[in-house]
């Protein structure tokens, strides 16, 4: 397999990934979170301050994009212009879905899936789905910007997860919406409907101190859920495994593997103990990722190859993980 083509592929697949990614995240707001007045944590949860504050005349969309266009000037100096690209991209897209993608989510499907099965339910729902969608864009190079670029600035320097540093930032941020009023639509107890003036637009209210405070503790919850799931996800994508190739083509495998993979081979000194023969063996470590692609070659050089697939927990250097303070 050609490298150009291997290259292409992975590079399409990337952001491909990072458009998904920041797609179920905007899901996870439009669907679960902003019907029912929800506050997360980072730029979303400021930008959903402020919708709620201004009730909805400043949408999320636009504070959004304002916010983090001030962090990716810092990321594409400090984290590289690759990052800083894909950044972008997902800033851009998140913004526009965020602006438009709420208002395409039919009335009587929040109704009933939303309302109807309560806050708590739409906390689980859209934690999980915003911590899957954050960790595909940023395990792909991207970001779905603001806190999570402050997060891997900070994870740069310093061997804490992610999702640690997210969170923190995350408790802050909605621990401040107490000072901030809130105003949301008002919703029938009984047919979970929104409830409308003459005029056929919603009625809002602001939010008593108490039901603020049911919010914030919603919005700890989502936040602690959103964190578990983005590390999860990404220590599940960061997996490596370490192979050990038997073969007699083990110069050929071992080029491919060099050349058109970029991975790094020792050669060890092997014997067979049955034939008495001395033998060359292959030991490899590579992404979890990567290790279908490996198969295939490895196959295609000798289909009659040997070999043994283990996983390894903590592999630090070039191309993998740094050792950091």
């Amino acid at each position: 397999m050609p490298m150009l083509q291997k290259s292409t592929f992975a590079l399409v697949k990337e952001w491909l990934l990072v458009t998904l990614g920041i797609l179920i995240y905007v899901l996870a707001w439009s669907i679960f979170l902003i019907p029912n007045n929800l506050i997360g944590g980072g730029v979303s949860g400021i930008s959903s301050i402020i919708q709620y504050a201004t009730g909805g005349k400043i949408q999320m969309g636009y504070t959004y994009f304002v916010l983090n266009a001030i962090l990716v000037a810092a990321a594409m100096v400090i984290l590289g212009m690759g990052f800083g690209a894909k950044t972008i991209y997902a800033i851009i897209l998140a913004s526009v879905a965020l602006r438009f993608l709420p208002g395409l989510i039919p009335e009587k499907f929040i109704t009933d899936l939303v309302f109807a099965n309560g806050k708590l339910l739409s906390v689980l729902m859209g934690g999980l789905m915003a911590g899957i969608g954050i960790g595909m864009s940023i395990s792909n190079g991207g970001s779905t910007g603001g806190t999570d670029i402050i997060a891997l600035i900070y994870t740069k320097y310093h061997n804490v997860s992610p999702g640690k540093v997210i969170l923190f930032l995350d408790f802050i941020i909605i621990g401040s919406s107490l000072l901030i009023p809130s105003y949301a639509n008002a919703i029938d107890p009984v047919t979970h409907e929104q409830i409308l003036d003459a005029m056929g637009n919603p009625v809002t209210y602001k939010l008593p101190f108490v039901e603020k405070i049911t919010t914030v503790l919603y919005g700890f919850i989502l936040v602690t859920v959103n964190s578990s799931v983005l590390d999860m996800y990404i220590s599940g994508s960061q997996q490596s495994v370490q192979l050990f190739i038997l073969s007699k083509e083990y110069e050929k495998i071992a080029d491919a593997i060099t050349h058109e993979m970029h991975r790094g081979v020792t050669v060890l000194d092997g014997k067979g103990w049955y034939t008495k023969q001395d033998q060359k063996v292959l030991m490899v470590i590579t992404r979890k990722t990567d290790l279908n692609l490996m198969l295939r070659y490895i196959k295609q050089l000798d289909d009659k190859a040997f070999l043994s697939v283990s996983s390894v927990n903590g592999v630090y250097g070039k191309g993998f993980d740094t050792i950091k303070k």
